[in-house]
């Protein structure tokens, strides 16, 4: 493929890398959470927060104690996450800490558009390329979300890591299917 014909993510001064939820529970092998992916997208990871610099945001899930309506059952069926949001299990992972410029956007919501992403991009429709973990959970989730409130939503495909790499395959079959909202582009694409 020549370079004219590579999908090509959004300059870093139009858009903001959100990096979702590099934490330990999702990365550590002993956790009931862990993907087998993660350890493969720090590096692509790493080289995506070297071009968008500032205009990276890192965010965390964490618990919180009110677990209404649905959250019950959840955390009925995965009571070993239902800690404090101050457990070492939420912590970044350390190759993350380097990506984070200012705070994380910590939410106790799988995906983490909303009103505080807002406020931190300072824009109600604005550019976002997403990696992180779970493609399948909060990726997804997150890139739904913003698309259906008219943010452009980029997914870099080897960026994600899914909680196997089949539910990986499918989350980014469904997200692709959301163009030109949400675009799905692999390690090929190059930046603006």
């Amino acid at each position: 493929m020549t370079s004219a014909q590579r999908p090509t993510l959004p300059p870093p001064d139009d858009a903001w890398l959100v990096v979702i939820d590099p934490q330990v529970v999702f990365a550590d092998p002993s956790s009931d959470w862990a993907s087998p992916m993660f350890d493969g997208i720090v590096p692509v990871v790493d080289e995506l927060v070297a071009h968008f610099g500032e205009r990276t945001i890192v965010t965390r899930w964490l618990p919180g104690t009110d677990h209404q309506g649905s959250w019950q059952a959840y955390f009925t069926l995965w009571s070993f996450a239902d800690r404090p949001d101050d457990d070492p299990l939420f912590d970044l992972v350390p190759a993350a800490r380097a990506w984070v410029h200012g705070d994380t956007l910590d939410v106790t919501t799988f995906g983490k558009w909303g009103q505080a992403m807002v406020e931190r991009t300072g824009e109600q429709h604005p550019q976002l390329v997403l990696v992180g973990v779970s493609t399948d959970c909060c990726v997804i989730s997150t890139a739904l979300a913003a698309a259906d409130a008219g943010a452009t939503v980029t997914v870099v495909e080897q960026g994600c890591a899914g909680s196997t790499p089949e539910n990986h395959a499918a989350a980014m079959q469904v997200m692709g299917l959301y163009a030109p909202q949400i675009v799905v582009v692999g390690a090929e694409a190059e930046a603006a």
